[in-house]
């Protein structure tokens, strides 16, 4: 008996000298490569779970900000919470994976590990054979448990080749919103782009309309480069919205983030013209205007151009005033505070800023100029730089008190009602309502028409009516002229009756908006620069107008009836991913984080088999 002890105990004295001495470190570092391999393994399981699929709604989910109600968020706390957008990989989901790829592979890890640990214990310590293989049971354990060391290692490796994707993500991603910010900048200053709304009881001056998506209909309040994408914006349903006019932001449907309803097409991409037409009762604004888009569309065509309604209801509305100039009498307008009746123009050309125009054109009720708070309450006012008065001359007292009382006779069969509203009355109203303004109320174009002048003709104080602005010193309105020649950089005048001079008329608004027509006879147009002084028209003018009136017996003097509704822009083709699909920012992202880790963790996997099968060949320790 004391033999068998003796013989244990030397037994077990020589399996710790050689299970030391040798097995130790050799299954060591076998375990430690092995347990590093297996850990590797599922963290790259957990990797790829989270950064392969091309899902939205995978181990890491995608999350999209905003509101989730469909139609324009009306409360604060939706406006609180943004566009309902995904917001750039970069700043939101990034983290958001890679805590997502910790969490699930160091569970995975330490799961394994104690497998290992315990699996091992049981097979090898569970009897008396436990005494002489401690040392396997120690090294593997201690492999396991030091491969911690690695892995850790290899962890903050991955975790470098997110910060440099993030780092060069951000590099770029900067790069484009300054370039993008820059060229968007430049484009509206170059442009002038104006942006402002047409609906009454706004007018608001606008920054930024807001977008609605053209697959779901959300609105989209901040559509533009930023933290949710330099280039695209990606809505919740998945729609790449463009982020800048440039990239074609004006082709989707825009809104007024103040009233929330609809703008014109193109609104940014083409300079808005707001046109107020100013005159008293029944001074014959509406006639002029529906003269005035007539002739501008007869002129436009001819030049190739284009030009349309930006709203139904403007075309039909403009069908009835047609058909009730061709009957003689158009209907009185009702409205004090109008919204805009809008055309879009666009010429040969039109890459140049000044080729395309989307005209506000603004025709309130003449009683709506007959009091001073009434005339404030036309906020648009204050946007322009351009404005057109429209002069009843029958409306002026010393022409009133001129008619004989044959000429009354005449002009009451002939319809005309003496206005009571004194034009300089008005002009005074609106020049005091500008005078509010930064600049002084100063116009740089101002057009003066005087109208029904082919019954002021008729008359005996009419006969130099075409003599503008001359004619005005004698019937009580030079004052009004030396103001405009004192606060208007460009005054033009034109004498307006029927049948029309659709020429002058075309020439007169293309002026007044900027538009570039080659007018060639500009100097018929009784106009005067910021001396206000005028030139006369020359029998040319006048014939030119009688050949105008013989081509169609509408008094508006011909003009194409063709002008209808029409968007002049190519509406937006949304560029949506698949059902349920991560945005494409994501999925590109995400795969190229999952391609620099890969050759990191190879690398990191090839130095440990390297050391391991050194150190069981004895060259250097481990």
């Amino acid at each position: 008996m004391p033999l068998v002890v003796v013989f244990l105990i030397a037994l077990w004295c020589l399996c710790m000298y050689f299970g030391f001495l040798y097995g130790f470190p050799v299954v060591a570092a076998l375990t430690l490569a092995g347990a590093t391999l297996v850990g590797l393994g599922h963290y790259f399981l957990s990797a790829g779970r989270v950064l392969l699929p091309a899902t939205a709604h995978g181990a890491s989910p995608a999350v999209a900000g905003g509101p989730a109600t469909e139609g324009r968020p009306d409360s604060p706390e939706a406006d609180r919470e943004g566009d309902p957008v995904y917001r750039h990989y970069l700043f939101r989901q990034m983290a958001l994976d890679w805590w997502r790829t910790q969490r699930f592979a160091v569970p995975a890890m330490s799961q394994a590990a104690g497998l290992a640990i315990g699996t091992v214990t049981r097979r090898l310590m569970s009897n008396v054979q436990g005494f002489f293989v401690f040392p396997i049971w120690l090294a593997i354990v201690a492999g396991v448990v030091v491969a911690a060391v690695p892995l850790a290692a290899v962890a903050a490796a991955l975790t470098a080749a997110y910060a440099l994707v993030a780092g060069a993500g951000l590099v770029v991603w900067g790069a484009c919103l300054l370039l993008l910010l820059g060229v968007e900048a430049v484009f509206m200053r170059v442009r002038r782009i104006l942006q402002t709304c047409p609906h009454p009881q706004c007018y608001a001056r606008i920054a930024l309309p807001e977008y609605a998506c053209p697959t779901c209909g959300r609105r989209h309040r901040h559509l533009r480069p930023d933290l949710e994408g330099a280039f695209r914006h990606v809505c919740r349903c998945g729609t790449r919205l463009p982020t800048a006019i440039v990239l074609g932001r004006y082709r989707l449907p825009a809104y007024c983030p103040e009233c929330g309803r609809a703008l014109p097409p193109r609104i940014g991409r083409a300079r808005i013209e707001p046109l107020p037409f100013i005159g008293g009762p029944d001074a014959g604004k509406t006639t002029f205007m529906v003269l005035a888009i007539n002739a501008l569309h007869g002129v436009v065509k001819t030049a190739r151009g284009r030009a349309g309604f930006v709203v139904e209801g403007d075309e039909i509305a403009f069908t009835r005033l047609r058909q009730e100039l061709r009957l003689g009498k158009v209907s009185k307008t009702t409205t004090r505070a109008p919204s805009a009746t809008m055309v879009d123009v666009t010429l040969p050309g039109s890459r140049t800023r000044s080729g395309n125009r989307i005209l506000y054109l603004f025709d309130p009720s003449g009683e709506g100029f007959t009091g001073a708070t009434r005339v404030e309450a036309m906020s648009y006012l204050a946007h322009g730089e351009a404005m057109l008065i429209v002069v009843d001359p029958f409306a002026l007292p010393l022409v009133q008190q001129s008619l004989s009382d044959a000429e009354r006779q005449a002009l009451q069969r002939a319809g005309v009602v003496l206005s009571p509203e004194d034009p300089s009355d008005t002009f005074q109203r609106v020049r005091n309502e500008l005078a509010a303004r930064a600049d002084g109320g100063r116009q740089k174009r101002v057009a003066v028409v005087v109208t029904k002048t082919d019954l002021l003709r008729t008359t005996g104080v009419g006969r130099d009516a075409d003599r503008l602005p001359g004619w005005f010193d004698g019937v009580g309105l030079g004052n009004m002229v030396r103001d405009l020649a004192r606060t208007a950089g460009e005054v033009r005048y034109l004498a307006s009756g029927l049948p029309a001079d659709d020429t002058a008329i075309a020439h007169l608004l293309a002026w007044l908006t900027g538009l570039p027509l080659v007018d060639p006879a500009a100097q018929h147009l009784n106009g005067s620069a910021a001396n206000g002084e005028a030139t006369a028209r020359s029998d040319d003018t006048a014939t030119r107008a009688g050949e105008a009136a013989a081509k169609a017996d509408d008094p508006a003097a011909g003009g194409d009836a063709d002008l209808t509704t029409a968007d002049l822009r190519r509406p937006w083709t949304p560029g949506k991913g698949r059902q349920g699909q991560a945005p494409l920012s994501y999925r590109l992202f995400r795969w190229s984080i999952f391609g620099v880790s890969l050759p990191l963790g190879i690398a990191v996997l090839t130095l440990l088999v390297v050391r391991a099968l050194s150190l069981l060949n004895g060259a250097v320790p481990f």
